[in-house]
């Protein structure tokens, strides 16, 4: 590929990526929540299930200490709560409160309303060609 394309598409995907983050972080501020704090919330419901803090700082590729951290604002503000693990007595399990799981949801529609605003601009088909292009750009192979 031309690397003069190459850097012209990066810096396309680089500002729309603003956009949306610029929309995203208004809408976390009026919620209270920091993206670091987002991250977490968005771990526990990805798990389904409550996750020992350890799990989290490594998922979150943090030192334990830092997502304990987290973990102590959110269950301040009750949207995680903490409750032992069944399966080892001196492990601590995170949950997502009932709370959290309602912030979420309405966070993302706040996102997916920034999202449609966002690409408005394009067709139908331009827009789902847009989602299988990034698709094959974000796949895991």
């Amino acid at each position: 590929m031309d690397r003069e394309l190459a850097g012209h598409i990066a810096d396309l995907l680089t500002s729309a990526n603003r956009r949306l983050r610029r929309a995203s972080r208004a809408e976390l501020e009026r919620a209270g929540v920091t993206p670091g704090q987002l991250r977490v919330l968005r771990l526990l419901h990805a798990a389904g299930s409550p996750l020992r803090v350890s799990e989290l700082a490594r998922q979150l590729d943090v030192i334990p200490r830092s997502a304990t951290s987290v973990v102590d604002l959110l269950e301040e503000r009750g949207l995680v709560s903490r409750q032992p693990d069944p399966a080892d007595r001196r492990a601590i399990l995170v949950a997502l409160t009932p709370p959290a799981t309602d912030l979420l949801r309405a966070l993302r529609a706040s996102r997916a309303a920034g999202v449609a605003q966002l690409i408005d601009r394009l067709s139908p088909g331009e827009q789902a060609e847009l989602a299988r292009l990034l698709t094959v750009l974000t796949d895991d192979d």
